[in-house]
Parts: structure tokens; C-alpha cells; sequence
């Protein structure tokens, strides 16, 4: 879209006001409202702000920015029609007074890791898959009871239909091609899957999908969260990551003669993701809670692997099917929606990246259980697994000079302090299992 085409909309919506929104570094949605009558100014002189206060942005001598809105993103805010307030949003890449992108935006990091795949002749694809509970609220309080007792697909116990169809309207009014909804297999939990599209686009989606889903549930009085595991002993939420490279619309990943038809491209790419997976795992699993997901009998991987068949791999390769070659893709299963989807689709591409510039080949792959092997069994494999705590995945990314490189410095230093921080708090709570646990015995 051009300026025109955003002033008409205006005009025509009877847009009051405009949302500039961003990404702070850990992915919450921020932003600064304008009213429609400063739209056209701000979209030709840019929107100055404070961003010292902003998580894991500038320090405060140099806490002036400016936001420069993708008028692609723009769109109105669906719930807010036939109000007096209706309102639109634009997504916004963060800029310093110089004029050069600011280094510390989640945005631009990812922005110059596709640089890096264009220099190559790539373009990075991707299909998340973010799953979420609806939990009721108590007395404005929320806990975690779960809104229905449905299972996977089911229909006949599941009182969130008409939620996540409204849900489904709200997201096409952002602009975002959502193309399946159901059940999950949790009671409570709920999959809605949208387009398979370019990094930067999907990551956008992504942001907007979280914002649009806990917005519509709260018109519902519910709580949407995509907390990785909020109750013990059931499956947690995951956001599956379906990737290719295409030049042009030639899907680099296909070979009709290559093993499961991956081409030499693909195995690389998979093999780089394999050696820098434990240090991906403080991006794609950031919160401690992401650490109970990561077990053992749930579906979520704990063994750095690759499989067609087998879902217990971190990465999975879906079946081939004829005629559908722009379809050859791999799957990495390990992530969950807390992630900010900017830095994991960065730190995936770089690794990936990595692996095909220096050729990295991946070990042979795993169709059995892996859960099912002993520990003497893994050792002899050579199966690595992933880190078990937050502190361990994040020991792991400050010794990959790859994953830490394409964050860079400045911002893999704030990112260990704020996470580091989350450790230490939690490490030091008293939960309510130690009571329960210890209290009387001893």
C-alpha cells in the first residue's frame, strides 16, 4: 500500500485513531497511539519516541527513536468497528536519529539475517503453528481452569467453536490467511493454523495473531494463554516451525533423487540447525516454564535428532507427496509461542545457514521411539539432548559464536541479564509442591 491508500481507508473506516506498533526483545506488543488527523504527518516525518524504557532497548542517554511504519501492516483493528474510537494498527521498524535501523530491534535483527540468506540467492520461508489455552476467569482472577473438556478435533465437548471462529474473522481483518482451526488434544487448548509465507511477513503474523487471540478471548470473559505448560501432567502449547528456501519459485529443498526428495541444501540446512540447536533453545523455549514442555511423554522433543515418521525428533520431515514438490519442507518442533518469533526465525536461519555454507551433514536419522532407549542406548547413538533448564540453554547460547553473532553482542548480553534475571527469581521461589513435598516431613 501507498500513503493514499492508507489516508482513503482512514477516510472510509472513520479511523479515530492509529496504533504504531513494535516488538520489544522479549516479543510483547507495543505501541504508540496517534489520532487519525496526525496519520498523513507521521507517515511522511516518521514518529519520534522514548525508548529507554522499552525491555531490552537503548539505554537512557540515547533513548531517542523513531518508528517508520510498513504501510503493508496496516489495517483496522476489527473490534473496534462500530465504536467512537475505531481503530487501526501498523507495524513499525524502529530507526535511530541517524537514520540507520536500530540494531536492537527484534525486527531489524531478523531483517539482516534474511540479508544474509539473499546474498546466498535465498529467501527463508515458514509455517508456524502456535498452540494456546482459553482458561476462564475467577472473579477477574485468572487460574488455571480450563474453558471445555474437548479433546483433538473434537466437537461434541467443545464450548470454544464460535470463539475461535471469531477469532478467525479478527485475524483475516488483520490481513492474516488463516487456513485451518480445531481442538487441540489438551482440554482448554486450541491450534488455529494461518499461511506458509515469507520470515519477515509470518513473523509479523505471528505478533498479530497473539495480540488478536487474547484480545477476542477477553471480549469473552476468558484468558487466552500461550504459557508453554500451565498445568502440570497434559500436553503443553508448541509452536511448530515448517521451513524452506526458495529462489524464485524454485523450492531449493526438493531433489527427486535425494533421500525423503531433500536435496544436498536441505540436509545442510538440517544439519546446521542439529549442531546449533541447544544454543537456539534460550530463543525458542526463553522462559522457565518452557523447560516442563521439553520432557519426555507429551509429544514435545527432548533429543536433538532428525525423522520423517517420528514426532518424537526436533526435527521432522513431512511425507513427500507427488506433484506438490513446492511443498518439500522440514519441520522443527521444539518451539513454543513465548518466543519472540523475529529472533527465532533470525537464530534459525542463521544456523541453517550456516550448515549449508560450511556443509554440514546430519547424522543419520532416527525413526525409532527415541524415548524408548536406554541411556546406554543414547551414549552409543550419540544422541545429544536438549538443555533442561533455562540457565543451561542459555550457558549454551553465549558459547555459540554463530547463534550469538547473528543476534550480536549488545543484544545477546540483554537478553542473558533479563533471562538470567527470570532464573535467579525462580530459582529462589518456594512453590507449592516443596510445601507439599517437604513441609511436614521434615
Amino acid at each position: 500500500m501507498d500513503i493514499k491508500t492508507v489516508l482513503d481507508i482512514v477516510k472510509q473506516e472513520k479511523v479515530m485513531f492509529v496504533d504504531m506498533q513494535f516488538s520489544d526483545l522479549v516479543g510483547v506488543v507495543k505501541a504508540l497511539t496517534i489520532p487519525a488527523t496526525k496519520l498523513e504527518e507521521a507517515l511522511e516525518n516518521n514518529v519520534w519516541f522514548d525508548g529507554s524504557s522499552i525491555e531490552g532497548f537503548t539505554r537512557i542517554f540515547e533513548s531517542d527513536m523513531y518508528l517508520k511504519p510498513e504501510l503493508d501492516t496496516f489495517a483496522v483493528i476489527p473490534w473496534t468497528r462500530g465504536s467512537d474510537y475505531v481503530t487501526a494498527r501498523c507495524i513499525c521498524d524502529v530507526y535511530l536519529p541517524d537514520g540507520s535501523l536500530y540494531p536492537g530491534s527484534p525486527r531489524t535483527i531478523l531483517k539482516q539475517q534474511l540479508q544474509e540468506a539473499e546474498d546466498l540467492g535465498l529467501e527463508y520461508f515458514v509455517g508456524p503453528e502456535l498452540e494456546f489455552f482459553l482458561f476462564r476467569k475467577d472473579n477477574d482472577h485468572i487460574r488455571p481452569l480450563v474453558h471445555d473438556r474437548g479433546g483433538y478435533f473434537d466437537q461434541s465437548t467443545d464450548q470454544a467453536t464460535h470463539i475461535r471462529q471469531e477469532m478467525t474473522l479478527a485475524l483475516q481483518g488483520l490481513g492474516i490467511d488463516v487456513e485451518a482451526l480445531h481442538h487441540e488434544v489438551a482440554e482448554g487448548q486450541h491450534e488455529i493454523d494461518f499461511r506458509y509465507g515469507k520470515a519477515l511477513t509470518v513473523a509479523d503474523n505471528v505478533v498479530t495473531f497473539k495480540y488478536a487471540v487474547k484480545s477476542v478471548a477477553h471480549r469473552h470473559n476468558l484468558h487466552a494463554t500461550f504459557m508453554p505448560k500451565p498445568i502440570s501432567g497434559i500436553n503443553g502449547s508448541g509452536m511448530h516451525v515448517h521451513q524452506s528456501m526458495f529462489t524464485g519459485d524454485e523450492n531449493r529443498f526438493y531433489d527427486n533423487d535425494g533421500r525423503y526428495h531433500l536435496s544436498d541444501m536441505a540436509r545442510h540446512f538440517i544439519g546446521g540447525q542439529l549442531r546449533h540447536a541447544r544454543a537456539m533453545t534460550a530463543i525458542l523455549n526463553p522462559i522457565v516454564n518452557s523447560y516442563k514442555r521439553l520432557v519426555p511423554g507429551y509429544e514435545a522433543p527432548a533429543y536433538v535428532s532428525w525423522a520423517t515418521t517420528n514426532r518424537s525428533a526436533l526435527i521432522r520431515i513431512p511425507r513427500y507427496t507427488p506433484g506438490r514438490e513446492s511443498s518439500t519442507r522440514c519441520e522443527l518442533r521444539s518451539a513454543d509461542p513465548t518466543a519472540n518469533p523475529y529472533l527465532v526465525f533470525a537464530v534459525m536461519l542463521a544456523a541453517g545457514i550456516d550448515g549449508i555454507r560450511n556443509q554440514i551433514d546430519p547424522p543419520l536419522p532416527m525413526e525409532e521411539n527415541i524415548y524408548e532407549l536406554t541411556e546406554a542406548d543414547l551414549q552409543l547413538k550419540d544422541v545429544k539432548t536438549l538443555p533442561a533448564s533455562l540457565r543451561e540453554a542459555l550457558e549454551e547460547l553465549n558459547a555459540d559464536p554463530v547463534i550469538g553473532e547473528a543476534l550480536g553482542e549488545e543484544i545477546r548480553e540483554k537478553y542473558t541479564l533479563a533471562k538470567m534475571a527470570d532464573w535467579k527469581e525462580y530459582s529462589t521461589a518456594v512453590s507449592q509442591w516443596e510445601l507439599d513435598r517437604y513441609l511436614e516431613i521434615y
